[in-house]
């Protein structure tokens, strides 16, 4: 599956540039460092922005290619932002089963963004996942790890409404 690439315009900050020079710079002549640097990178902005990559390629004088397979091959990065508050429908079996595509659809309608997406404003980012543990209360989704689960589509709107 092809990882999506943020659509929201990327706003690099002074601080958080100072951090990735200071990562870099920890980081530049340690072997296995691009791991690393990509890492600290993500938990620095949330994600990996095609700016940061382009950085990180020049910085540790390797091709954006190599930086971008890294970036794209491991699940843990992501190369687009993760909303202020992040919703997560879990899509394991038990959820599966009992109807959490049509959660994820209602909230895909709802938010106007599909998985792996942010919403423009950077308030909902949403995400299908794996089992999260909590069968008994299939389906179920999460928003900043705040479990909802016995979920119906029409609960949707009022749980997103504490949100706004």
């Amino acid at each position: 599956m092809k990882k999506k690439i943020s659509k929201i315009p990327f706003k690099n900050i002074p601080d958080k540039e100072e951090k990735l020079t200071e990562t870099i710079s920890k980081h530049k002549n340690t072997p296995g460092a691009l791991m690393l640097i990509l890492q600290e990178a993500q938990d620095i902005y949330g994600y990996l922005p095609e700016e940061v990559q382009k950085r990180i390629a020049r910085e540790l004088n390797i091709d954006l290619e190599e930086v971008y397979g890294v970036s794209t091959f491991y699940s843990q990065f992501s190369l687009v932002p993760k909303g202020e508050y992040n919703i997560s429908v879990c899509m394991g079996t038990a959820c599966y089963v009992k109807g959490a595509s049509k959660i994820l659809d209602k909230l895909t309608d709802k938010l106007g963004i599909g998985p792996e997406e942010c919403t423009e404003d950077g308030k909902f980012s949403l995400t299908a996942c794996r089992c999260i543990g909590a069968c008994g209360l299939a389906p179920v989704m999460t928003i900043n790890g705040e479990v909802y689960g016995r979920l119906k589509p029409s609960d949707i709107d009022v749980i997103l409404e504490k949100y706004k």
